[in-house]
């Protein structure tokens, strides 16, 4: 299946403690159907004491699933992704507004 949503990408959450709010795309796991977002979903680690860091007790994002997650378009409205066939190569679609999303 074709990525709708890829690492960059500027997107709002739909559902969840974090809802409304807006961050680019970490990292994506396609297997497990979830995205770390930049600010969203934070959870408290306490980490260890060593050479390379303080430790002590750090904010990390952690996965959101990609359902809960829409694309922002050009005019910050959420919208769906699709798919079109432009010159010979598939590209992304806001479904809103039929702008290409990457070229």
């Amino acid at each position: 299946m074709a990525a709708k949503l890829k690492k960059g990408d500027k997107v709002v959450v739909l559902a969840g403690k974090d809802k409304g709010k807006e961050g680019a795309i970490q990292s994506v796991d396609p297997k497990s159907g979830k995205a770390v977002v930049d600010g969203v979903n934070m959870a408290i680690r306490h980490t260890k004491q060593s050479q390379q860091s303080q430790g002590g007790r750090i904010p990390q994002p952690m996965p959101i699933d990609l359902s809960n997650l829409a694309i922002v378009d050009k005019n910050g409205k959420p919208t769906r992704v699709g798919f079109r066939i432009e010159d010979g190569n598939k590209v992304r679609i806001a479904k809103t507004t039929g702008d290409v999303i990457d070229a």
